[in-house]
């Protein structure tokens, strides 16, 4: 499933319902509602895909699982994600589940029973464990974490085990009704796990989607028919603020035509990257644009690039967030957003939400048309042209001929003077 025509928006779950930080163990909290509450406003900013970040049962923020076939008792039980994922499928939104095959937390059952049995315990190769060494927790044994941080435990995926184990919670999350998995660290997952994965998924839902992380990597290795339709495109979120807080399109646009350019070298051609101006993993955009004038035109060029453009909760309205000052920062509950701030924001990504679902030429071949520092056209399918103006000053950007500005409506020929800090979709005529 390639999930062209799609517009998706991320919830980070634990977050956004206002969960405790910590697992306490202790009676389940039917917080989900949260989300299915507010249904109704995803439908009004024209998203028709939601990624949950995790929330499957764990110790502390959802990537160290200790149960892949329960919901955290944080958030609720399989009743509350059944009735939710129901409901966004009755919205018209499909829901893509974010899934940690890399590692575990400490209190995963098998990793406590290694814990505890050492050599004798039945589940020792589930994990890369040197029995000569020692951890940082003093557990008596030496074993490999995710990059350095001990409460995250590397799984062996080699173990026939270990794969049936995962698999089979993935049987039972589409059994839930999900339509496809987010990756977490896809890039230190092997290919032989990705075919694998694959092979799963299509046997219990043909159409199944998954898009990895790509932090860095070549992303084009992961993308086949037989691995991944899609992954992050972290190349393109880096340059894209840069290129507008340094006031040089230069930057976006050797992005763009790198991966896209309709050329047999570009790196991704044809192929759907998963865009976004933000996460839960880095600072808002809101923050980290030196001048919130840029917000409007970055979005605009966000929707009209090649790939399927994300939202991150809150992002919407503005919402402000520093990675520097933690998770909680970048993860706040949803009641501590402010959903009436910024709502020429709010209106202008509904509207580019709108566009993007139903032009297809915006699915179509990539070619630049016009660059300066502050100032740049793309041409998509041949159909569209979308033209920003970053200087606080206006600027005449030339059009191949006839156009209507799918944004106001007006026709232009020729050229379109965008104002400062303007932005435009044009359709030919």
């Amino acid at each position: 499933m390639d999930f062209k025509n799609t517009v998706m928006y991320q919830i980070y779950p634990l977050g956004y319902c206002g969960a405790e930080p910590n697992n306490d163990g202790g009676a389940v909290r039917h917080r989900l509602h949260t989300i299915a509450d507010r249904i109704e406003t995803l439908r009004d900013l024209n998203v028709n895909a939601v990624l949950l970040n995790p929330l499957l049962e764990s110790s502390a923020h959802g990537y160290d699982t200790i149960d892949f076939f329960s919901v955290d008792r944080r958030l609720g039980d399989e009743a509350d994600i059944r009735s939710l994922i129901a409901a966004m499928h009755e919205a018209g939104i499909r829901v893509v589940f974010d899934g940690v095959f890399h590692h575990v937390g400490r209190d995963f059952f098998a990793f406590r029973d290694v814990r505890e049995r050492l050599h004798e315990s039945a589940y020792r190769d589930w994990f890369i464990i040197d029995f000569g060494g020692n951890s940082p927790y003093n557990d008596g044994f030496h074993y490999q974490p995710w990059e350095g941080h001990y409460e995250l435990v590397k799984l062996n995926l080699d173990n026939p085990d270990v794969q049936n184990h995962l698999f089979d919670a993935v049987r039972k999350w589409i059994d839930w009704g999900i339509d496809g998995l987010r990756l977490d660290v896809a890039y230190l997952l092997p290919p032989w796990f990705l075919r694998l994965l694959r092979q799963t998924v299509e046997a219990a839902k043909p159409g199944f989607y998954l898009v990895g992380e790509m932090i860095h990597g070549e992303y084009g290795r992961r993308i086949a028919p037989d691995m991944l339709d899609s992954v992050t495109n972290y190349a393109c979120y880096k340059s894209l603020y840069s290129a507008f807080n340094s006031r040089n399109l230069f930057e976006i646009e050797h992005g763009l035509t790198r991966l896209f350019a309709a050329e047999p070298w570009a790196l991704c051609r044809g192929m759907n990257l998963l865009n976004f101006a933000d996460n839960h993993d880095v600072t808002r955009i809101a923050s980290i644009l030196n001048d919130r004038r840029l917000l409007a035109p970055l979005y605009a060029l966000l929707f009209a690039m090649p790939g399927t453009p994300c939202l991150y909760y809150g992002s919407e309205w503005g919402q402000v967030g520093r990675k520097e000052d933690g998770d909680a920062a970048l993860r706040p509950s949803v009641e501590r957003c402010d959903a009436s701030a910024s709502p020429e924001l709010r209106a202008l990504l509904s509207r580019l939400a709108h566009i993007k679902r139903t032009e297809s030429a915006l699915d179509g071949d990539y070619k630049k048309l016009y660059l300066t520092n502050t100032a740049l056209s793309i041409e998509r399918g041949g159909q569209i042209v979308a033209a920003v103006n970053i200087a606080d000053a206006p600027h005449t950007v030339p059009l191949p001929g006839a156009f209507k500005n799918l944004l106001d409506g007006a026709e232009v020929r020729d050229a379109i003077e965008l104002p400062p800090f303007g932005y435009a979709l044009c359709k030919r005529i």
